[in-house]
């Protein structure tokens, strides 16, 4: 059992620490594919812009359903404690989502070719 975790556990390391290696690695396009000539960094980097505008975009859409369910609650404490917590949970997606970007353009100032960091 000792010797399965610990195999198990190593290579786990040896995947995180090949993760850097395999982000910052360029794929030369293959002449006449008509394919992007993008670097792993660039599409990495695409996604996450992407996944963090949805976090952005559905912690907005839960804000204002909070507050539609507050508006509504009518008194009801039960249903008045719920948006409330929607509330903030929707505000937390919404700093998620900027600290990811600020993270983000961090990352890429620091990791980019042309950088003044």
């Amino acid at each position: 059992m000792k010797k399965t975790i610990k195999i198990i556990f190593s290579s786990a390391t040896a995947a995180i620490l090949s993760f850097p290696v395999s982000a910052l690695a360029q794929y030369t396009q293959p002449a006449g594919t008509n394919l992007p000539s993008n670097s792993i960094f660039k599409i990495i980097q695409g996604i996450m812009n992407w996944l963090l505008a949805l976090v952005g975009i559905f912690g907005v859409i839960g804000f204002a359903i909070a507050g539609i369910l507050y508006l509504t609650a009518a008194g009801d404490e039960d249903r008045i404690n719920t948006a409330k917590k929607a509330m903030m949970y929707a505000i937390i997606g919404v700093i998620v989502a900027l600290v990811g970007l600020v993270a983000l353009k961090a990352a890429e100032s620091m990791l980019g070719a042309n950088s003044n960091f």
